[in-house]
């Protein structure tokens, strides 16, 4: 082999050798490039769901609060709309009560009241008060009860009796306007009432 066969064989084993330096510095490279992708793109990936994370987080909480004013307005709401018709349901029941006190049935209702007081008295003074506005029954009652102290009452109770037994100090209270406070401290309404008609005008739909 001559000196310029020699050189050329030299010359192609340093490109063989750099080439192939080349390629294997490329692929280093490339590989690491790659590698540092996949961890970038993973780390994009984490913070892009913890921020989805969060931001629906966020949204669940605002959502709430919005729900949890919505359902206070309702229940207020719902309070005032229930304190309305109750008002009215209790002055309808009121206008029935003084249409009630011009009837027989009141008078009878008086005798009882009286009868009833006078067995719990047995043989001790008793005091029954009338409401004001039944002066024109209190002669009547006095004549059927001779022994009753029949009184006419300083302020107004709505009708019916109050009596007293001074003997033992106890009040008996029939008047309408306690028996129409108690009655009125112990209305509710009964919501499940109307949650479960639909229910009920919905099966006779489909039946």
């Amino acid at each position: 082999m001559n000196t310029e066969e020699k050189l050329k064989h030299f010359l192609d084993t340093c490109m063989e050798d750099a080439r192939a330096r080349s390629n294997r510095m490329m692929k280093e490279y490339t590989a690491a490039q790659e590698k540092a992708f996949d961890e970038h793109q993973k780390e994009a990936k984490h913070r892009s769901q913890l921020q989805v994370r969060q931001e629906t987080d966020q949204i669940e909480r605002d959502i709430n609060k919005q729900l949890s004013m919505e359902q206070l307005n309702l229940k207020r709401s719902l309070g005032q709309k229930q304190e309305e018709l109750k008002e009215k349901l209790f002055a309808a029941l009121q206008e029935k009560l003084d249409a009630f006190r011009n009837t027989p049935e009141y008078e009878a209702l008086l005798n009882r009241q009286f009868q009833d007081a006078l067995e719990l008295a047995g043989e001790d003074e008793i005091l029954i008060y009338l409401d004001p506005s039944d002066k024109d029954k209190s002669d009547q009652l006095a004549k059927s009860f001779p022994s009753v102290h029949i009184r006419l009452s300083d302020e107004p109770f709505m009708g019916g009796t109050r009596g007293f037994l001074p003997s033992r100090k106890i009040l008996i209270d029939n008047s309408f306007q306690s028996q129409l406070a108690q009655a009125r401290e112990d209305f509710h309404f009964d919501l499940s009432l109307t949650e479960q008609a639909p229910q009920g005008q919905q099966k006779r739909r489909e039946s």
